[in-house]
């Protein structure tokens, strides 16, 4: 049968499968007809979720581990998401539910969020995609790379002072919210129980697939704290939010900044160090978000920020290009693993985003430097090099 008759007839097939079940036809164009079948997502939020797990093994061998009995660790890479990280999933959640509770409408409500990073790509790329008039705060610590996104996109994007951080951010994002009246709305990332629920419905149940149901530990960073409490909350069990225990034995560890163990402490611990700001972004906000349920909380591992870019390199240097939260949480999956308590676990560690959004942190500013200082090379006869600058035939 002609391909092109399956994408000319995908709407009749649509009308006859949502007759027969009873249930509204998916968004996407996925659509059987005899033994064909087509594959299309119908807009970019579509595609959020889905994302594979990769084995991260070789690098426990690197550090030594004993692989004998069986210890497995695996990352859940967020990084492949539409706009590259975990917040995809709760830029969609978040206006979905909106949409659907009549909170907001495209062409008339202006959303208005404070955040200072991924969380704002996404919320740009789907308020660009629905049409929706878009103002993100974030303080002027923000780098160009995220500030260029946001703009790209078609977002606003109003910078703060840094030295009032997300407080800040949060304050301006009332204000405009104040001028703009009823056209206003803010999604509050922090707050919003959308942002767990899209982990209980999606990112909990991939892990639990794809694992087979063998996950033993998870090990998460804490930005919003969504994704750590949706998926606990998932596999572990939510008599709350309907969800049935799967493994009530998960292991659950969150991941921290040691610069600014304010998980730690609200969970009875002490304080290592001296405590401040960090190189860790993606984590570490500077408060416990409302939305993290400290309860289903086993464990919190504080990563300082230099062991975070130092596991980064390990990262990219294995060919998995990530940002540096992705490697303070790898560090405490590490960690977690060279116990003997661990010798035969399945561990899961969230990759939260890709590497490339990341330039201009510090971690990069020696690769900054080589690659500027890089310059042309003479070529090989039979060119004329003196054509292209150099000073002789031959260079």
């Amino acid at each position: 049968q002609d391909p092109m008759y399956a994408t000319t007839t995908k709407a009749a097939v649509r009308s006859v499968l949502s007759s027969v079940t009873g249930k509204a036809a998916p968004r996407t164009a996925a659509v059987v007809l005899g033994s064909r079948s087509l594959n299309i997502a119908s807009r970019p939020s579509d595609l959020v979720g889905g994302t594979p797990l990769l084995d991260l093994n070789p690098l426990l061998a690197n550090h030594g581990i004993n692989l004998e009995d069986g210890l497995q660790l695996v990352g859940k890479l967020e990084s492949l998401g539409p706009c590259s990280s975990v917040k995809d999933r709760l830029g969609r959640s978040m206006i979905d539910e909106a949409e659907k509770q009549g909170l907001i409408s495209p062409g008339k409500t202006v959303l208005v969020e404070p955040t200072s990073g991924n969380t704002g790509i996404a919320l740009a790329f789907i308020a660009r995609e629905r049409g929706y008039r878009c103002i993100l705060t974030m303080p002027e610590t923000m780098s160009i790379e995220r500030r260029m996104m946001l703009l790209a996109l078609g977002c606003e994007v109003v910078l703060t002072p840094k030295e009032t951080a997300v407080p800040g951010a949060l304050a301006k994002a009332h204000e405009i919210i104040a001028e703009l009246g009823s056209d206003g709305f803010m999604l509050q990332q922090f707050e919003n129980p959308a942002n767990p629920k899209i982990h209980r419905e999606t990112t909990g149940p991939e892990i639990w697939e794809d694992t087979d149901g063998r996950i033993d530990i998870l090990v998460s960073g804490v930005g919003t704290g969504g994704t750590v409490t949706g998926v606990s909350q998932y596999i572990k069990g939510s008599e709350e939010h309907g969800c049935s225990p799967l493994k009530p034995t998960l292991q659950t560890i969150a991941v921290e900044p040691m610069e600014q163990m304010l998980i730690t402490h609200a969970k009875g611990g002490e304080k290592i160090g001296e405590q401040g700001p960090h190189k860790i972004q993606g984590m570490g906000a500077g408060l416990v978000p409302p939305v993290l349920d400290l309860d289903i909380l086993d464990e919190v591992v504080p990563v300082h920020s230099e062991e975070a870019m130092k596991t980064t390199h390990e990262l990219w240097m294995m060919g998995l290009p990530a940002g540096v939260s992705s490697g303070a949480i790898v560090n405490a999956a590490i960690q977690v693993c060279q116990r003997p308590e661990s010798a035969d676990k399945f561990v899961v560690a969230i990759i939260p985003s890709f590497g490339e959004r990341y330039f201009t942190h510090p971690m990069f500013s020696e690769i900054k430097e080589t690659a500027e200082s890089l310059t042309k090379q003479p070529l090989p006869e039979p060119y004329d090099n003196t054509e292209y600058g150099f000073a002789t035939p031959r260079g």
